[in-house]
Protein backbone atom coordinates (compact mmCIF):
# COMPACT_ATOMS: atom_id res chain seq x y z
CA UNK A 1 0.00 0.00 0.00
CA UNK A 2 1.34 3.40 -0.88
CA UNK A 3 -0.09 4.87 1.97
CA UNK A 4 2.32 3.39 4.65
CA UNK A 5 4.05 6.25 3.53
CA UNK A 6 1.87 8.43 5.54
CA UNK A 7 2.75 9.36 8.93
CA UNK A 8 -0.49 10.83 10.81
CA UNK A 9 -4.18 9.48 9.20
CA UNK A 10 -7.46 10.80 10.47
CA UNK A 11 -10.55 9.02 9.57
CA UNK A 12 -13.77 11.25 10.31
CA UNK A 13 -17.75 11.32 9.80
CA UNK A 14 -21.02 11.81 11.60
CA UNK A 15 -22.19 9.07 14.27
CA UNK A 16 -22.52 5.93 13.04
CA UNK A 17 -20.72 6.57 9.68
CA UNK A 18 -18.30 3.87 10.16
CA UNK A 19 -15.08 6.17 11.23
CA UNK A 20 -13.82 3.97 14.00
CA UNK A 21 -14.55 0.72 11.69
CA UNK A 22 -12.09 1.98 8.61
CA UNK A 23 -9.60 3.20 10.96
CA UNK A 24 -8.90 -0.18 12.44
CA UNK A 25 -9.09 -2.00 9.33
CA UNK A 26 -6.78 0.67 8.15
CA UNK A 27 -4.29 0.26 11.22
CA UNK A 28 -4.14 -3.31 11.10
CA UNK A 29 -2.91 -3.22 7.42
CA UNK A 30 -0.31 -0.28 7.88
CA UNK A 31 0.82 -1.78 11.21
CA UNK A 32 -0.07 1.49 12.66
CA UNK A 33 -0.26 2.85 16.36
CA UNK A 34 -4.33 2.94 16.00
CA UNK A 35 -5.69 6.37 18.08
CA UNK A 36 -9.69 5.42 19.14
CA UNK A 37 -11.78 7.92 20.76
CA UNK A 38 -12.59 7.28 24.39
CA UNK A 39 -15.94 7.88 24.54
CA UNK A 40 -16.98 4.61 26.85
CA UNK A 41 -15.04 5.76 29.26
CA UNK A 42 -17.09 8.94 29.21
CA UNK A 43 -19.61 9.12 31.91
CA UNK A 44 -21.23 12.76 30.65
CA UNK A 45 -22.66 11.14 27.56
CA UNK A 46 -25.21 9.27 28.59
CA UNK A 47 -26.38 12.03 30.89
CA UNK A 48 -25.70 14.57 27.83
CA UNK A 49 -28.48 12.45 25.09
CA UNK A 50 -30.43 12.92 28.39
CA UNK A 51 -30.06 16.71 29.45
CA UNK A 52 -28.12 18.39 26.95
CA UNK A 53 -28.16 21.86 28.86
CA UNK A 54 -26.96 20.94 32.00
CA UNK A 55 -24.47 18.58 30.88
CA UNK A 56 -23.08 19.74 27.52
CA UNK A 57 -19.88 21.75 29.19
CA UNK A 58 -18.71 19.16 31.21
CA UNK A 59 -19.24 16.65 28.42
CA UNK A 60 -17.29 18.88 26.01
CA UNK A 61 -14.55 19.96 28.56
CA UNK A 62 -13.77 16.17 29.09
CA UNK A 63 -13.32 15.01 25.96
CA UNK A 64 -11.49 18.13 25.11
CA UNK A 65 -8.96 17.05 27.80
CA UNK A 66 -9.21 13.66 27.04
CA UNK A 67 -8.71 13.51 23.39
CA UNK A 68 -5.76 16.34 23.58
CA UNK A 69 -3.89 14.07 26.56
CA UNK A 70 -4.13 10.58 23.89
CA UNK A 71 -3.14 11.94 20.94
CA UNK A 72 -0.24 14.02 22.95
CA UNK A 73 1.09 10.96 24.31
CA UNK A 74 0.70 9.32 20.94
CA UNK A 75 2.78 12.22 18.91
CA UNK A 76 5.51 11.89 21.83
CA UNK A 77 6.11 8.02 21.56
CA UNK A 78 5.43 7.72 17.74
CA UNK A 79 8.75 5.72 16.63
CA UNK A 80 8.48 5.11 12.65
CA UNK A 81 5.23 3.95 12.58
CA UNK A 82 2.18 5.37 11.08
CA UNK A 83 -0.76 6.74 13.55
CA UNK A 84 -4.03 5.78 12.23
CA UNK A 85 -6.77 8.08 14.42
CA UNK A 86 -10.60 8.00 14.80
CA UNK A 87 -10.97 10.91 15.34
CA UNK A 88 -9.63 15.12 14.33
CA UNK A 89 -8.87 17.44 17.36
CA UNK A 90 -10.80 19.96 15.96
CA UNK A 91 -13.72 17.10 16.22
CA UNK A 92 -13.76 18.96 19.78
CA UNK A 93 -14.67 22.43 18.87
CA UNK A 94 -16.62 21.28 16.28
CA UNK A 95 -19.15 19.55 19.04
CA UNK A 96 -18.93 22.62 21.10
CA UNK A 97 -19.74 25.06 18.87
CA UNK A 98 -22.94 22.98 18.47
CA UNK A 99 -24.10 21.66 21.85
CA UNK A 100 -22.53 25.25 23.74
CA UNK A 101 -24.09 28.69 24.82
CA UNK A 102 -22.42 31.63 23.96
CA UNK A 103 -20.99 32.15 27.29
CA UNK A 104 -19.25 28.79 27.73
CA UNK A 105 -18.11 28.47 23.88
CA UNK A 106 -16.11 31.51 24.49
CA UNK A 107 -14.46 29.90 27.47
CA UNK A 108 -13.96 26.49 25.69
CA UNK A 109 -12.87 28.43 22.76
CA UNK A 110 -9.86 30.21 24.88
CA UNK A 111 -8.70 26.67 26.60
CA UNK A 112 -8.70 24.69 22.71
CA UNK A 113 -6.31 27.89 21.11
CA UNK A 114 -4.26 27.04 24.24
CA UNK A 115 -4.01 22.93 23.59
CA UNK A 116 -4.44 22.42 19.39
CA UNK A 117 -0.95 24.36 18.44
CA UNK A 118 0.54 20.97 20.13
CA UNK A 119 -1.65 18.38 18.01
CA UNK A 120 -0.24 18.14 14.19
CA UNK A 121 -2.65 18.42 10.81
CA UNK A 122 -2.96 14.86 9.70
CA UNK A 123 -1.41 14.37 6.19
CA UNK A 124 -4.79 12.86 4.77
CA UNK A 125 -7.60 13.86 6.34
CA UNK A 126 -10.43 10.84 5.29
CA UNK A 127 -14.16 12.25 5.35
CA UNK A 128 -17.31 9.45 5.35
CA UNK A 129 -20.21 10.53 4.04
CA UNK A 130 -23.07 8.39 5.07
CA UNK A 131 -26.80 9.96 4.88
CA UNK A 132 -29.22 10.53 8.00
CA UNK A 133 -31.39 7.18 7.20
CA UNK A 134 -28.30 4.53 7.12
CA UNK A 135 -26.78 6.84 9.63
CA UNK A 136 -29.77 5.89 12.28
CA UNK A 137 -29.49 2.56 11.35
CA UNK A 138 -25.77 2.04 12.36
CA UNK A 139 -26.77 3.85 15.49
CA UNK A 140 -29.54 1.74 16.16
CA UNK A 141 -27.86 -1.25 14.91
CA UNK A 142 -25.01 -1.10 17.39
CA UNK A 143 -27.33 -0.59 20.59
CA UNK A 144 -25.50 1.78 22.75
CA UNK A 145 -28.93 2.03 24.88
CA UNK A 146 -28.02 6.18 25.45
CA UNK A 147 -27.64 6.68 21.72
CA UNK A 148 -31.47 6.39 21.69
CA UNK A 149 -31.87 9.58 22.68
CA UNK A 150 -30.04 11.05 19.41
CA UNK A 151 -32.36 13.20 17.41
CA UNK A 152 -32.38 13.12 13.44
CA UNK A 153 -32.03 17.21 14.19
CA UNK A 154 -28.89 16.67 16.25
CA UNK A 155 -27.41 14.35 13.67
CA UNK A 156 -28.04 17.01 10.47
CA UNK A 157 -26.53 19.93 13.02
CA UNK A 158 -23.39 17.79 13.55
CA UNK A 159 -23.18 17.16 9.51
CA UNK A 160 -23.55 20.79 8.83
CA UNK A 161 -20.73 21.56 11.50
CA UNK A 162 -18.45 19.17 9.67
CA UNK A 163 -19.33 20.55 6.15
CA UNK A 164 -18.02 23.83 7.66
CA UNK A 165 -15.36 22.36 9.21
CA UNK A 166 -14.16 20.92 5.55
CA UNK A 167 -14.96 23.89 4.24
CA UNK A 168 -12.28 25.88 6.32
CA UNK A 169 -9.49 23.24 6.99
CA UNK A 170 -6.22 24.35 5.98
CA UNK A 171 -4.54 21.01 7.10
CA UNK A 172 -3.65 18.03 4.72
CA UNK A 173 -5.62 16.21 1.94
CA UNK A 174 -9.04 15.74 2.31
CA UNK A 175 -10.80 12.98 1.17
CA UNK A 176 -14.36 12.85 1.05
CA UNK A 177 -15.80 9.11 0.75
CA UNK A 178 -19.64 8.74 0.14
CA UNK A 179 -20.22 5.19 1.62
CA UNK A 180 -23.89 5.01 1.33
CA UNK A 181 -23.50 2.23 -1.21
CA UNK A 182 -20.25 0.54 0.51
CA UNK A 183 -19.69 -2.01 3.34
CA UNK A 184 -16.00 -1.87 3.66
CA UNK A 185 -16.59 -4.04 6.89
CA UNK A 186 -17.95 -7.24 5.42
CA UNK A 187 -17.31 -6.47 1.68
CA UNK A 188 -13.30 -6.77 1.01
CA UNK A 189 -13.61 -5.22 -2.06
CA UNK A 190 -15.40 -2.53 -1.07
CA UNK A 191 -12.48 -1.90 1.04
CA UNK A 192 -10.07 -2.07 -1.41
CA UNK A 193 -12.17 0.64 -3.40
CA UNK A 194 -11.65 2.97 -0.89
CA UNK A 195 -7.66 2.03 -0.84
CA UNK A 196 -8.19 2.85 -4.61
CA UNK A 197 -9.37 6.18 -3.61
CA UNK A 198 -6.79 6.87 -0.87
CA UNK A 199 -4.06 6.36 -3.35
CA UNK A 200 -5.01 7.72 -6.39
CA UNK A 201 -8.14 9.54 -5.62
Amino acid sequence: MIINKLKYIVVEGNIGAGKTSLARKLAVDLNATLVLEEFAENSFLPKFYENPSKYAFPLEFSFLAARFKQLKFAFENQSDRTIVSDYHFQKTLLFATQNLDDDELALFQSFHEIVQLQIPEPELFIFLQKDLKQLQHNISKRGRGYEKEISPGYLEKIDSGYQDFLNKFEGGRILNIDTNSLDFVKNHQHYLTIIDLINNG
